[in-house]
């Protein structure tokens, strides 16, 4: 019995409850809270439903809780409900219906853990974008990190996510960009505001070797070739560099698309004619105020260009007009703004604001020995995503930078994530992965098909920690997808490792025979928890996108 069944379980007894006292169970919360308690002497879960609706019921709480545990005692899988204090409720469960929990999952294999809570909803996810001016840099491989775990996860609890894209090919960044990639080729110094690094003298080289004739052209088409060809070779590599870091992406879209189509115009087109653009200094601006936005924001600048906020406008409709019901937007530390603005410019255009959903995401710094690393390999200013996986594979890159709330900071030690021991956090969790599986390996040498296992005699502490930390799986990911945080399954894996490793070292928890002596039902039972770890940490691993390795 996983904590939702359990929590299905206790919802039914109260309904029946609250009725036989001429109570109306609508008073009942839609989801009833189950949770493990700090003291394992007080019970395998708690709840603090008789205190959260007692009186609502008209029924004083602890009287309340004293029914609902004599009615739960009488349940199939409750071994005893006792109450504590004002009407807390602790409950343990009988070992047969812990045991049910390794059946399921294994039942359920890599499934397990899924569920349609988001069945039928569209989601767009636009994470990284990071523009074509440069290799990805520790802020956008950890949006490729997080971006890539969410989309799993919402994936996982039934929605249909389309993982996008925004290339950045529009604005005065790319001119900059085009005219860096010029004088590297002229020989001359990078512009003030320019780029600089390995990967423009790269660049610009090859640029020069597949177009001899490049001198014989005019200051404007060489700019343009360098531009079009530059973002053309830059954005390769950051594709190719995502997919090694074993991210793709359904839809790469280009904002230069919006512009060229017309479609920024129409959207400032009909934001002025609902009156939500207005005229002030030569400039035109959304009344983004009237929509919860803390200041109105420039549209059209007093030049007549489009401010970036244009092409977002216009990106947002093309979204909601592809048919998507929530457009989650993840971006860096210095976007703030954009949650207020894109939310305002959904309901300027008569939209839920809700239909957007902006996450933010802290620094990422790096430290080696001590002291922090700050200067890129190739691109000179900067630590990229090839710097990461260089120093610590991807593996521990990927586990490192989802492993934290993406609102707080974080500091990735190189000489932690390259430790093979328990001090390393992937290093923890892969290598119980690789330990079920040496005992699965070898347990093929005895004659387990014969013996049927009897999950009753899982009766020990560390067996049910570790049987009821398996059971909250489940409940975790359905948390992770509704919370917008991947961090969640990162920490329950720790958790399910630290109830793995003593298990599996306890002389008293033997899954194999000794010797000659044959193969009980307790051994048999043991095996098939030692088969539900594995696919359990396989199923949370699979959703960060880092492997399980089988041996290690």
């Amino acid at each position: 019995m996983t904590p939702a069944d359990l929590a299905d379980l206790l919802r039914t007894t109260a309904a029946k409850v609250l009725v036989e006292r001429g109570s109306d169970p609508a008073v009942l919360p839609d989801e009833v809270k189950v949770e493990r308690p700090r003291n394992p002497e007080h019970g395998d879960y708690a709840t603090n439903l008789a205190m959260q609706v007692g009186k609502r019921a008209g029924i004083a709480p602890r009287e309340f809780a004293e029914l609902l545990a004599a009615a739960l005692g009488e349940a199939e899988g409750v071994d005893v409900a006792e109450v504590a204090g004002p009407g807390f409720l602790n409950i343990r469960l009988a070992k047969a219906a812990q045991g049910a929990i390794i059946r399921k999952i294994l039942d359920a294999g890599d499934k397990f853990g899924t569920a349609d809570a988001l069945g039928g909803q569209k989601i767009n996810l636009e994470f990284v974008s990071a523009n074509p001016t440069g290799p990805i840099h520790l802020g956008g491989t950890r949006w490729a990190s997080v971006g890539d775990a969410l989309g799993r996860i919402l994936a996982a609890q039934g929605a249909n996510v389309t993982r996008e894209y925004y290339f950045n090919d529009h604005g005065a960044q790319i001119d900059r960009f085009a005219n860096s990639l010029v004088a590297s080729a002229l020989g001359q110094p990078t512009p003030e505001d320019g780029y600089a690094g390995e990967y423009i003298v790269e660049i610009a080289g090859k640029i020069v070797a597949e177009n001899p004739e490049w001198t014989n052209l005019s200051e404007t088409e060489r700019h343009e070739l360098f531009r079009r060809e530059g973002v053309e070779q830059m954005f390769a590599h950051i594709k190719q560099t995502l997919h090694d870091f074993g991210v793709d992406f359904d839809v790469y879209f280009n904002e230069s698309s919006l512009f060229a189509s017309g479609a920024v115009e129409q959207a400032l087109d009909a934001l002025k004619a609902s009156g939500n653009l207005y005229e002030k200094d030569g400039a035109w601006w959304i009344a983004s105020t009237e929509y919860g936005d803390d200041k109105d924001r420039v549209v059209i600048k007093s030049d007549g260009k489009s401010a970036y906020i244009g092409g977002d406008i216009a990106y947002f409709q093309n979204k909601r007009s592809r048919g998507f019901d929530l457009c989650i937007y993840m971006l860096g530390a210095d976007h703030h703004g954009y949650i207020g603005r894109l939310k305002a410019a959904a309901a300027a255009f008569g939209d839920n604001p809700d239909t957007v959903e902006v996450l933010i995401g802290q620094m990422v710094n790096l430290v080696k020995d001590g002291k922090p690393v700050r200067m890129s390999k190739r691109a000179g200013t900067v630590v990229t995503l090839d710097d990461l996986v260089s120093e610590i594979g991807v593996d521990a890159a990927r586990y490192s930078l989802v492993r934290s709330s993406v609102n707080s900071s974080i500091d990735i030690d190189l000489g932690l994530w390259t430790t093979q021991g328990n001090e390393n956090p992937v290093y923890y969790v892969q290598y119980a992965h690789s330990r079920t599986n040496s005992i699965i390996g070898n347990a093929a040498a005895f004659e387990f098909d014969a013996v049927a296992p009897d999950f009753s005699l899982l009766a020990s502490d560390r067996e049910g920690e570790l049987i009821r930390t398996l059971g909250e799986y489940p409940r975790v990911v359905a948390t992770a997808a509704e919370m917008r945080e991947p961090h969640r399954v990162v920490r329950y894996l720790e958790e399910l490792a630290g109830a793995y490793h003593p298990f599996q070292s306890d002389n008293d928890m033997r899954v194999l025979p000794l010797g000659d002596e044959p193969v009980s039902p307790l051994n048999a039972a043991r095996l098939e928890l030692v088969k539900a770890t594995k696919q359990v940490l396989a199923n949370g691993l699979g959703l960060l996108g880092v492997s399980a390795p089988e041996r290690m």
